[in-house]
């Protein structure tokens, strides 16, 4: 893929979990908002933001905080910058009995406290940020 090119790759569970805890950190995310399992694969391109990540399967994880069950395909792509994903593919929230997927994730900046979820639909939903901090 012509999107990876250049980018740095880390390989396993423990190598590529490192890798994407470090992203999350670097660019102000909360290091909960990606609860992955079984690794294969991390990459991250720094010139254009292009991060890839790639587990044996479809991973689902339940926020108690905000009573929220979230879905990560065994493939999650996106593009990283300060406080933000965008164009994130691999990643729905269960909304009722529907799984809209979510195409953007923003922290507010100056901090506020909120994260905020945005699907396809344009349906934008808002949660306290420490309900995404590593071990929720």
């Amino acid at each position: 893929m012509a999107e990876k090119e250049g980018g740095v790759v880390k390989k396993g569970q423990e190598e590529g979990l490192k890798l994407a805890v470090s992203l999350l950190q670097e660019f102000e995310l909360p290091e909960g908002l990606l609860p992955l399992q079984d690794v294969v694969e991390v990459g991250h391109v720094k010139g254009t933001g292009y991060m890839w990540i790639v587990q044996k399967k479809k991973v689902e994880h339940d926020f108690k905080m905000i009573k929220k069950l979230v879905s990560y395909d065994s493939e999650i792509t996106g593009y990283v910058s300060k406080k933000k994903i965008k164009k994130l593919k691999g990643v729905k929230a269960k909304e009722l009995m529907l799984w809209p997927p979510v195409s953007e994730i923003t922290v507010d900046d100056p901090p506020t406290g909120k994260i905020h979820f945005k699907s396809l639909a344009g349906i934008t939903k808002t949660f306290p940020v420490e309900a995404f901090a590593a071990g929720q």
